[in-house]
């Protein structure tokens, strides 16, 4: 690409290596969430939430099992401090969630965060001031000392308006811009905010380390996580924060090295809603620490109501493709995931697995109130018979002989590939339903008895041509000797006549299901299907079904003259 050599690496690296959090293995706890959508997710939006739609989204929040929500930056706007009033003032707030409000290190922004606060029975007052070297000397113009000066006195001013204003206060600092940020740096200026506050066991202070520019491979801020970790002070009294953003789309991998390296606690929105490329997403983190069996204390298993509430409140909308959200995520549309999913399916049911090991999906999607057959299974001219034969059986209890589900599953795919579309669960069952069950022409079964002696001998009434007749036959079997009495009768000759049969227990009441295959000299199977509230009517059905099929196939004329 043209242009390359303009670009360098901005972030700094640790003075000594920080590569502990390399050694382990996975996530063991969940950290303290903080959600951040109705102040980063919700300044990102083209139209940002009312009032009304801000104490729905909060609701969903305190819902999902949220502790600590960012509520917003109260002096910036009337309507974020009317918000924070209203939640107050109206007793909105769970005596067991914390509210957090943003404000920069100014006297009087300060001073009217702590008018919004008033009365606030548990908030988190988040003081911030950027500190990397494009921020300091681009925008700000200042020196190191300056930028300290800046922050020493804004926790100055923290601990002279929280004395003065009723409620209970825990203060948060942000070194904005860590990532472009010299360590050392944002070490000190981080330590001397905390001699100020001076943090006890009591009364911890929440020191939180953005990547509010994602500036490197996220082993690198993993590194620098641990490094602060491992040298700031009054560290036993500290609660280390993650705020990754998602510029280079490595947000999730961020936040799950830096909680690995010393990250306790997480600030990020749902879906990763976000200025630029968002935040890091939550929905994403928790559920991938569910996938390895850890409780991430967060509540998703309605997550196709949380996706309403969020797409309604937001007016974005959840890609496709996200992560456990997405419409497709859990959808197998190849015929050989398809296969290996029902087939995993299946094994989980005769083996009664207590862990999930199902192939293709990293979670059982109906834990987040997803459903097999409309989200894991989908049909198209990709797919294949494990798949096609998995929604019929699941939705209609369709249990198919195995080559008559991949005779089916030919069809199907090439209605698919006709039409250029995905076949839904319903259009198919129409389709097996027409392809297969109870077909009445040429051949019309009406009625039967039998009588048995040495061999079963049988007398049926077919109708051909709107004509009535009644065919005699004789066999081992009472199928098999109406085979024969059709055979004798039609002039057909086949062999191999596969049988298969099982009760039908979904929809209202219980039906008898029969598969019968038969096979014409050119090696031809022809299928049908029979389906009654009798296993012998529905089994004579699934023959006449086959015949039909074969009659049709090889162009069997049926002229009246074959009723004498």
């Amino acid at each position: 690409m043209k242009n390359v050599e303009k670009y360098d690496r901005g972030y700094f690296m640790p003075p000594v290596t920080s590569m502990n959090w390399a050694q382990k293995e996975y996530i063991t706890e969940a950290p303290t969430w903080c959600s951040v959508d109705l102040r980063d997710g919700n300044q990102a939006l083209v139209v940002p939430m009312t009032l009304q739609e801000k104490l729905e989204y909060f609701q969903m929040l305190v819902k999902i099992g949220f502790k600590e929500i960012e509520v917003g930056f109260p002096a910036a706007s009337e309507t974020e401090y009317t918000f924070l009033r209203t939640l107050i003032e109206e007793d909105l707030i769970p005596d067991d969630v914390t509210i957090q409000v943003l404000t920069q290190s100014r006297e009087h922004i300060i001073q009217k965060t702590f008018e919004s606060l008033q009365g606030a029975k548990s908030a988190v007052v988040h003081l911030y001031n950027s500190t990397s070297v494009a921020q300091r000397e681009q925008v700000f113009k200042k020196s190191k000392a300056e930028i300290i000066d800046i922050a020493v006195t804004g926790a100055k001013l923290l601990k002279k308006y929280a004395a003065e204003t009723e409620g209970n206060f825990k203060f948060q600092y942000s070194p904005e811009s860590f990532t472009g940020t010299e360590i050392e740096f944002a070490l000190d200026i981080c330590n001397q905010v905390l001699e100020i506050w001076q943090p006890t066991k009591e009364n911890k202070v929440i020191i939180n380390l953005p990547a509010t520019v994602s500036m490197s491979m996220p082993h690198v801020y993993a590194s620098q996580i641990e490094y602060m970790s491992n040298h700031l002070n009054y560290r036993e009294n500290i609660i280390l924060s993650l705020h990754p953003h998602n510029d280079r789309g490595s947000g999730v991998a961020d936040a799950e090295l830096g909680l690995l390296a010393g990250g306790q606690r997480i600030e990020g929105t749902l879906f990763g809603n976000g200025e630029r490329t968002g935040n890091v997403d939550i929905v994403t983190l928790a559920l991938n620490m569910f996938s390895h069996g850890v409780d991430p204390k967060l509540q998703f298993e309605n997550i196709l109501e949380i996706i309403d509430v969020y797409e309604r409140m937001t007016k974005m909308k959840v890609d496709e493709r996200q992560p456990y959200a997405g419409k497709l995520v859990f959808a197998a549309f190849s015929g050989s995931h398809q296969d290996a999913i029902a087939k995993g399916m299946k094994w989980r049911e005769e083996k009664e697995c207590e862990k999930w090991t199902v192939p293709y999906l990293l979670i059982d999607p109906k834990d987040i109130g997803r459903e097999y057959e409309g989200d894991v299974i989908r049909i198209n001219s990709q797919s294949g018979k494990g798949g096609i034969g998995y929604l019929l059986e699941q939705q209609y209890g369709l249990d198919l002989p195995p080559k008559m589900r991949e005779s089916f599953g030919y069809i199907v795919k090439n209605m698919s590939d006709r039409l250029q579309k995905e076949l839904m669960p319903a259009e198919i069952h129409d389709i097996f339903v027409k392809e297969y069950v109870n077909i009445k022409e040429p051949v019309e079964f009406i009625n039967y008895k039998f009588t048995k002696s040495d061999d079963f001998q049988t007398s049926i009434s077919i109708r051909i041509n709107e004509e009535v007749d009644e065919i005699k036959g004789e066999g081992n079997g009472r199928l098999d000797a109406i085979s024969h009495a059709l055979q004798n009768k039609l002039g057909l000759d086949y062999t191999d006549l596969v049988y298969k049969e099982h009760a039908q227990e979904i929809g209202s009441g219980s039906n008898a299901v029969s598969y019968v295959g038969i096979t014409a000299p050119d090696g031809t199977v022809h299928w049908g299907c029979g389906i009654d509230v009798d296993i012998m009517t529905s089994s004579i059905k699934a023959l006449f079904s086959a015949v039909n099929k074969m009659a049709v196939s090889i162009k069997l004329p049926m002229k009246k003259e074959i009723l004498s």
